[in-house]
């Protein structure tokens, strides 16, 4: 039983920062190509800005190994 809480903590750990990235590219997506529309000189702007919400997924996959390994 233990097991599989560890599992499905760890599950958590990257599902929900996942949906949580997803929501928000898609919002800063959308407005960037809006944008992008308007001023094409944006286009290094709007691509750090679809970046950033990635780091979610990457402290939650480091989240998820730290559940993971026992640490």
């Amino acid at each position: 039983m233990e097991k599989i809480l560890i599992a499905f903590a760890a599950a958590l750990a990257i599902g929900l920062p996942a949906i949580a990235t997803a929501w928000a590219q898609s919002k800063i997506g959308a407005a960037g190509a809006g944008s992008l529309a308007e001023k094409p000189e944006l286009s290094g702007t709007v691509i750090i800005l679809v970046a950033i919400p990635e780091t979610m997924v990457i402290l939650g996959f480091v989240v998820a190994v730290i559940i993971l390994l026992g640490g």
